[in-house]
């Protein structure tokens, strides 16, 4: 598809809306996926599954180490590791309410409220 050609979140994507968990998407997973990432879908419903893109080791957690491969992601490894570093404790700090060191769906969902253009840039259109 053109519109995840170049993203660089297309393998997680589709790993995250798989029945399988491998990527391996069937008719309705694809469906699925098309309805989450719809503009019509429901701000919830879209930043539970950006949640579950970010959650790289499938924890219910942002933790540090998912913060910094959406970071390399992101900028394409452009930072150094300090750099990346310093952006994810940053992260952390500034959107972990309850200060256990990783962000619940709650903490992401907070931080989204605080970043209104990422809701509406989360979709495609067809």
């Amino acid at each position: 598809m053109p519109e995840l050609k170049d993203n660089p979140f297309r393998r997680r994507i589709a790993e995250v809306f798989s029945e399988d968990g491998e990527g391996n998407m069937t008719l309705d997973d694809f469906l699925d996926m098309f309805s989450v990432l719809s503009e019509m879908a429901p701000k919830d419903l879209k930043a539970y599954y950006a949640f579950k893109i970010y959650d790289f080791n499938n924890d219910d957690y942002i933790c540090k180490l998912d913060l910094q491969k959406t970071l390399n992601k992101l900028t394409r490894h452009e930072l150094t590791p300090e750099e990346v570093c310093l952006v994810c404790e940053k992260v952390i700090d500034e959107t972990d309410l309850d200060n256990d060191g990783k962000l619940s769906l709650d903490d992401f969902q907070h931080m989204i409220i605080r970043a209104p253009d990422f809701l509406s840039t989360f979709h495609i259109r067809i």
